[in-house]
């Protein structure tokens, strides 16, 4: 009984905060179905983490001596030592995304490029508010709504920040179905909204599928080396479904592997939302700056499309771009439904789609872009 009762004297406010975190995350998970498979394990790694003396973290007690905690070792070796579990979680992502759509449209490409802006705004905006290079660096990429980018960025530069980092990335990712109409709508008009696009999908062969993932990796190894991690799972993963030699492991890599990585991920992260590191005004900051830097890709891609129309016969509808961030396919959807709402016979998935892939790509050579310039600084 002693021991119950000076447990709970020993809980702080911020502990407290931290307990409230977590359980707006699961309740974000399980109520509002917001990306449960990361921010289930996030909320309930948050409150482990913040139990008194808890043992889910390395420490020394008195008569016991140093202990072990599980969440601790998870994050030291998957995280801070190898960045392995991202880097595993991009092999899964690689061998669930087509790349039909974009082959059959190559300049859908653009939009992913285009999308990126709001990452290199962010990282100016995180330095003027006093965050140093490499905290406003890995806080920029949480507008890429590429959570294991963000993750592996922070980890590699360290970044003291790489809880909130995680919390905002996956939380703007799930609420992209929210932010991203309000930012189109912003920046369009009812008439460019309507704007019709017709799909020729053409005839994308196997070996252009095969082929693709391995020039894009050589490419991003000559202009982004930094990025060969990030871009070099994320096409190993993409060359295992398309080789059709491989069709078990591509389902693997798919779906256990993926949910299994995902899971850990989720809650090995936790371990950076330690009550002493996360409650502070610079977890705000954050938080602000990540959404800016979401909403200012959304407009880049959607204003990039209104600049290629001013010298395209074939008109390209604004909302379009807006699907070039990372997160895949909920950006398409939310660019289909928008196009149905205005029109329920202009389908736009397929154009969406293409751009949506594209963003996969540009937001892990972003990645490696940012470790580049910052390799000469650091």
């Amino acid at each position: 009984m002693d021991f119950l009762i000076s447990g709970f004297l020993s809980v702080t406010v911020e502990q407290l905060i931290m307990y409230g975190v977590g359980i707006l995350l699961i309740y974000l998970a399980i109520c509002k179905d917001f990306e449960p498979s990361l921010l289930l394990p996030m909320g309930f790694g948050a409150i482990l983490v913040n139990l008194p003396a808890s043992g889910v973290i390395n420490q020394t007690l008195a008569g016991i001596g140093e202990t072990n905690g599980i969440i601790e070792w998870l994050f030291n070796v998957g995280i801070e030592a190898s960045e392995a579990l991202p880097l595993l979680l991009f092999i899964g992502i690689g061998a669930m995304i087509d790349f039909g759509p974009l082959l059959a449209n190559p300049k859908m490409l653009l939009f992913g490029a285009a999308a990126q802006f709001g990452i290199f705004f962010s990282i100016s905006v995180a330095a003027l508010l006093g965050f140093d290079l490499k905290d406003a660096a890995s806080i920029g990429v949480i507008g890429a709504a590429d959570g294991p980018t963000a993750i592996l960025v922070s980890q590699i530069l360290k970044s003291k920040y790489i809880g909130a980092i995680a919390v905002a990335a996956y939380s703007y990712m799930a609420l992209v179905p929210i932010v991203q109409p309000l930012a189109i709508r912003l920046v369009t008009t009812k008439k460019e909204r309507l704007i019709r696009m017709n799909y020729n999908p053409g005839n994308v062969s196997k070996k252009a599928r095969i082929f693709f993932p391995i020039i894009v990796t050589l490419l991003a190894g000559f202009v982004a080396p930094a990025s060969v991690s990030l871009v070099g799972f994320l096409m190993f993963g993409n060359l295992l479904r398309e080789c059709g030699v491989l069709g078990n492991l591509s389902k693997t890599a798919s779906d256990n592997l993926a949910n299994l990585v995902t899971l850990l991920l989720g809650i090995t992260i936790s371990f950076s939302m330690k009550a002493e590191d996360f409650v502070n005004v610079n977890t705000l900051f954050i938080m602000l700056i990540g959404l800016v830097a979401f909403v200012f890709d959304t407009i880049g891609g959607v204003l990039f499309a209104k600049v290629l129309n001013l010298f395209s016969k074939e008109k390209i509808n604004p909302m379009v771009g807006a699907a070039g961030i990372s997160a895949f396919p909920m950006s398409a959807r939310v660019v289909q439904k928008m196009g149905l709402k205005e029109d329920s016979t202009n389908h736009l998935l397929m154009h969406a789609i293409g751009a949506n892939v594209s963003g996969q790509i540009g937001s892990v050579v972003a990645g490696g872009v940012i470790l580049s310039l910052m390799a000469q600084y650091l």
